[in-house]
């Protein structure tokens, strides 16, 4: 996004919060760390914590005040290591000042399936973060050059914003990442497999229940929302995007998420008040009309988390919609998962299996492909610079996956995966590049591949360092070129 753009997104967040006198503005628990995930999950799961677990970023006033809130935990050994983690990192990431973080990180090759663990998104990347919290402002900058970048983007201010509270809200302006739903591979409907979008956004701080009799059977709820701008890079330059998420947590251990995605604007398209409010209703869905202003993607997910002895079991799902059909979402992708903890030594372990399925109604009656993140009038369809917003696999894909992580009590961790997946099932592509320097991760052919991932995170002399591994059995072909069945990087990070 232009200098132009973060300045008008950055100024409005000032004028709408003006001098709120709360005790603590951000920051958050971002998408990508497995091993917060797995405690917050896990102590969620476990009855210690009562807030939703499939909303990422997760703010740290909402652990915070959730983990008080039962106080159970303490007498639970098998959340010890879990509640240790969950303090060290929040004695850092929430503490009020300055704090830095510098970073370099490369790869042979740039990874297809982003998972929810973050690796190198270029070959070489060297970063510096510099990040500032006050009583109700934070504010984070982080310049970044990338060599090579598949986006033909060198410098980058991907993770920078600008934040502030006003009463139990957050409102800020940035590009930070996201993940929303209960997947450990891939989310259907927003995740962390493209580079963050610039955005303005609103979402609560702590995601307390209502107290009124009349609304507390919802239990605690999320709610964000989001505007934000494409690249000019493609077919139709600098469309508009709308998020919209509420997650409800109304019994322990079930989580409900849902969402929507809004595509309209750009160069060329309309994008006043009344083209927002005919998507924001759904009047917008017109079969085969170029006077269609918008494309529209929704989805629900649920995941029900309980306690199994020591340790915790999950089972979630979640279906999107790439179209409206009666107010709800129709032709459908689907993804499938369970996953369970486990401690074996003084380690804890994460383990996970998911099913993936994005042709429209292939799981659960007729196939039909070339829809699931396309369009007929946004033929760039949901992607961003080159990489879908939701699932890695991108659409027409269906795979297995299992995966699993061990947490060593000396913080360090080792994590693994292996993807069985069909590409492109019927071989065709409607997706539109208009930029040769953007690497478009779109699989071009129908192919078969088994993916396989390896992960190890370790201190180094005050310093952290993550080594990252991936193999694929053959070649994937992309509309944009080949990529190395080889995959071998590794970041390394010092905060001060």
């Amino acid at each position: 996004m232009p200098l132009k753009h973060w300045t008008l997104v950055g100024g409005a967040v000032a004028c709408l919060i003006g001098h709120s006198a709360v005790t603590q503005a951000a920051p958050w628990l971002d998408p990508g760390d497995p091993r917060a995930r797995h405690a917050v999950q896990k102590l969620a799961d476990r009855g210690h914590l009562d807030r939703i677990a499939t909303t990422w970023p997760m703010m740290w006033a909402s652990v915070d005040a959730g983990l008080r809130e039962r106080r159970s935990a303490d007498g639970d050994p098998s959340v010890a290591n879990a509640r240790a983690y969950l303090s060290f990192e929040k004695d850092y990431q929430a503490s009020t000042g300055f704090k830095g973080e510098f970073a370099l990180a490369a790869t042979s090759e740039p990874v297809f399936n982003r998972i929810f663990q973050d690796r190198p998104r270029e070959n070489g990347e060297i970063s510096l973060t510099m990040e500032w919290q006050g009583e109700a402002w934070a504010l984070g900058l982080s310049p970044t050059y990338a060599a090579s970048p598949e986006d033909d983007q060198e410098l980058r201010l991907d993770d920078s914003y600008l934040a502030g509270t006003a009463g139990n809200w957050v409102l800020g302006a940035g590009a930070i990442d996201r993940w929303w739903g209960p997947g450990w591979s891939n989310s259907l409907i927003l995740s962390s497999n493209a580079r963050p979008m610039p955005s303005v956004w609103l979402n609560r701080k702590d995601a307390h229940g209502f107290e009124t009799p009349w609304l507390s059977w919802i239990g605690p709820w999320q709610f964000t929302l989001l505007a934000g701008q494409y690249e000019s890079e493609r077919e139709i330059p600098d469309a508009k995007l709308i998020g919209m998420r509420l997650a409800f947590r109304p019994v322990d251990g079930l989580d409900i998420g849902l969402s929507r995605a809004i595509m309209f604007g750009g160069e060329g398209r309309p994008e006043d008040a009344s083209t927002f409010w005919d998507a924001l209703i759904g009047s917008d869905n017109v079969e085969g009309g170029e006077t269609d202003p918008g494309n529209q993607l929704a989805s629900v997910d649920a995941r029900y988390g309980f306690a199994l002895g020591s340790q915790s079991v999950g089972l979630y799902v979640q279906m999107m919609g790439e179209d409206e059909a009666g107010a709800f979402p129709s032709r459908k992708a689907w993804l499938l998962g369970a996953d369970v903890t486990t401690q074996l030594g003084s380690s804890d372990q994460q383990w996970y299996a998911e099913y993936i399925n994005t042709t429209a109604d292939d799981f659960l009656g007729d196939a039909m492909p070339n829809l699931i993140y396309n369009h007929r009038n946004y033929r760039s369809g949901y992607r961003y610079y080159g990489r879908s917003m939701g699932a890695s696999l991108d659409g027409d894909a269906e795979a297995i996956v299992l995966g699993g992580y061990n947490f060593f009590p000396n913080g360090n961790n080792l994590g693994a995966s292996l993807t069985i997946a069909d590409l492109n099932q019927d071989g065709a592509n409607r997706t539109v590049v208009t930029d040769d320097d953007i690497f478009y991760n779109v699989p071009a052919t129908d192919q078969s591949v088994a993916i396989a991932t390896l992960s190890y995170g370790q201190q180094l002399m005050g310093t952290w360092l993550d080594l990252h591994a991936s193999y694929a059995d053959k070649q994937i072909e992309f509309i944009s070129g080949e990529k190395d069945q080889w995959s071998l990087g590794a970041t390394w990070r010092f905060r001060f």
